[in-house]
């Protein structure tokens, strides 16, 4: 039997934002994923692999080939797939669009969270951010907030005014501080290495869901916001370790780890949840294969009912 080839425009519009963060919540009551990561470099191009095995469910490897002067011959910079394999007899089952898995996992990962974490009637959502991330956490949090207003802030304020040009419902903004201190969820995908976010700006009732920082040198949020707040992730094994935004308060005794309340995989436990309406949640979304996996499964799952 031949694998299944998923591309992203012919699926895309069988997905729903719901169905995968209740797919991702219950793929958590699985056993803890088993990832692992592979880099070749040949500078400036990349190939990155990332894998993941969960029981009853089966492996994926996302491949990325990451080629920076693509773009000057009009070819994307980013290209890539994911290779599903069965856990009963670890044959090919599907080759999926890079892109498609990327986008709904990572949006699906913040909206998960924010489903459990940010207050049922938020009002005014700011995406700091207004790149190719940031569109998707458009799409994903006007699902769940109905009638929410979004604002975008981004350092290039002609890429604010694309997103705001694409979706309605959006307005620019040029203050960031002003817009932080309105929102009532603030959701971040940038490249900062240098915290934007400022404890001092936040509010009791918040919900901040910070995306962008990936590597050990990115940090989209300072201490005392992480201080201020009660601290989730999407998993402690791809996020305490790796990623500026935990690693570098960690090491440097601003938080520890007692302050992480929980991950997803204490979903089924309940404490993965927000108390009461006055705190401030934050959550950083790590991403990592397992992710990748189980998006990659909800996603066959809906190509199979076409």
């Amino acid at each position: 039997m031949s694998a299944t080839f998923i591309p992203f425009d012919a699926c895309e519009p069988l997905l729903d934002w719901h169905a995968l963060t209740d797919a991702l919540a219950a793929a958590h009551e699985l056993p803890r994923a088993r990832i692992g990561d592979t880099f070749l470099l040949r500078d400036p191009d990349t190939l990155l692999s990332r894998s993941a095995w969960i029981e009853g469910m089966g492996m994926a490897v996302k491949t990325a080939t990451v080629f920076p002067g693509n773009p000057a011959h009009d070819r994307p910079a980013v290209n890539g797939a994911v290779s599903l394999f069965s856990d009963i007899d670890g044959t090919l089952e599907a080759i999926v669009d890079f892109h498609l898995v990327t986008k709904w996992k990572t949006a699906g990962d913040s909206l998960l969270a924010a489903r459990r974490l940010a207050r049922p009637n938020s009002k005014v959502i700011l995406i700091i951010g207004a790149g190719t991330v940031g569109h998707s956490l458009y799409e994903a949090y006007a699902s769940a907030f109905p009638g929410a207003r979004f604002l975008v802030w981004n350092r290039n304020a002609a890429g604010a005014a694309r997103m705001a040009s694409a979706f309605p419902d959006v307005a620019t903004t040029d203050d960031l501080e002003a817009a932080v201190r309105q929102a009532d969820i603030v959701t971040s995908a940038t490249m900062a290495q240098a915290p934007l976010i400022r404890g001092e700006w936040l509010r009791p009732g918040q919900h901040i869901d910070l995306i962008g920082a990936y590597r050990a040198d990115m940090r989209e949020a300072d201490d005392t916001a992480l201080r201020r707040a009660r601290i989730f992730v999407d998993s402690r094994d791809t996020t305490l370790n790796h990623i500026g935004e935990l690693k570098t308060p960690l090491e440097q005794g601003v938080i520890t780890r007692d302050d992480i309340i929980a991950d997803f995989y204490d979903l089924p436990s309940g404490r993965f949840a927000r108390r009461t309406e006055e705190e401030i949640t934050l959550f950083k979304n790590g991403g990592g294969a397992h992710l990748d996996l189980m998006t990659s499964r909800y996603i066959l799952k809906e190509w199979g009912r076409a």
